[in-house]
């Protein structure tokens, strides 16, 4: 078998306080494959841009990798130096955050951007660059980019910036792309082309992209598996269609069951009671017990590994029945 671009190990990511230790990242393992878009969903607090921020090594102090593994291409990348880290950031892993204006700084145009991310990360010169950028604002769909590439970030639409971060996202051809939240400050049918450009451009590169979305629409779109979290576990991980139609985990039936039918129209969205627990009251054994309709005297001791189940694994005692 091929070594997976990405590659997580029981990863543990704790946050140290006053008030003691806070276990953000309990036990995350997961892989992906060159050429296929994993999506991570879940609610507010569930660990999602967490586990990214800890892959790229931007770990907000004090929050630190408590134990685990992270490996890209087969070569370990936790606890890497500073600088070894942001060589890999630009050259090995590409980012794509929610806000546009967040990526590209807007006191210089955006060709003077991608020129030096990729001046920085391959060796071509200036007129090389310069041509590699305007065939990459080309690749995202940025019209007239000989013209558009001296241009400054705010001459832009919110679509056409998000369009320049992926083209900068892309710049030094990384084997992985980590996009959190990439179309959430969009309109729908912005969200539709964005979402078609990046499944285009990452097949056609075979790269590995991790998709963190809390939009399940987004998520059958475009990925081709799909991890549900949940206070900072995996709940469920398997194919997109049978998690989205076939959910084996509570949580992921209720994340499902929320979702509107287009050929009905119910009264009511089905909804799960309660709310994510904070960090500092994470209930002992299956942490969604409180909110669980299926929950049983076992649940409350026993925190559930990730077990086959129907097409999936999924991190419940009682998996299967929720389907």
């Amino acid at each position: 078998m091929s070594v997976p671009v990405l590659e997580i190990r029981n990863l543990h990511v704790d946050f140290k306080t006053r008030h003691g230790v806070l276990h953000a990242l309990n036990g995350i393992s997961f892989s992906i494959a060159r050429g296929e878009v994993l999506g991570v969903v879940g609610e507010s607090g569930a660990g999602k841009s967490l586990t990214g921020s800890a892959i790229i090594g931007l770990l907000e102090p004090p929050g630190h990798i408590a134990g685990g593994e992270i490996y890209l291409n087969g070569a370990r990348i936790d606890g890497l130096d500073f600088e070894s880290m942001r060589h890999i950031r630009g050259k090995k892993i590409g980012t794509i955050f929610q806000d546009p204006l967040t990526s590209l700084d807007p006191l210089f145009r955006v060709g003077e951007q991608l020129i030096e991310t990729i001046r920085t990360h391959l060796p071509l010169d200036e007129k090389q660059a310069r041509a590699r950028a305007i065939s990459l604002l080309a690749d995202v769909g940025i019209p007239a980019p000989e013209k558009r590439i001296d241009a400054y970030p705010h001459e832009f639409s919110g679509g056409m910036r998000q369009r320049v971060v992926i083209a900068l996202a892309l710049a030094a051809e990384p084997d992985l792309v980590i996009a959190d939240e990439p179309t959430t400050a969009l309109d729908v049918s912005v969200q539709a082309q964005i979402i078609e450009v990046l499944k285009k451009l990452c097949r056609e590169r075979g790269t590995a992209v991790m998709l963190i979305t809390h939009d399940m629409g987004v998520i059958a779109e475009t990925a081709d598996r799909v991890a549900v979290m949940y206070a900072g576990r995996v709940a469920e991980i398997g194919p997109v269609r049978s998690v989205v139609q076939h959910p084996q985990h509570p949580y992921a039936q209720g994340l499902m069951g929320s979702i509107p039918p287009l050929d009905q129209h119910p009264s009511q969205l089905q909804q799960i009671e309660g709310s994510m627990p904070r960090l500092s009251a994470i209930p002992k054994g299956c942490a969604f017990h409180p909110r669980c309709p299926l929950v049983i005297d076992a649940c409350h001791q026993t925190q559930p590994e990730l077990r086959a189940s129907g097409e999936s694994f999924a991190a419940c005692i009682r998996a299967g029945e929720a389907a």
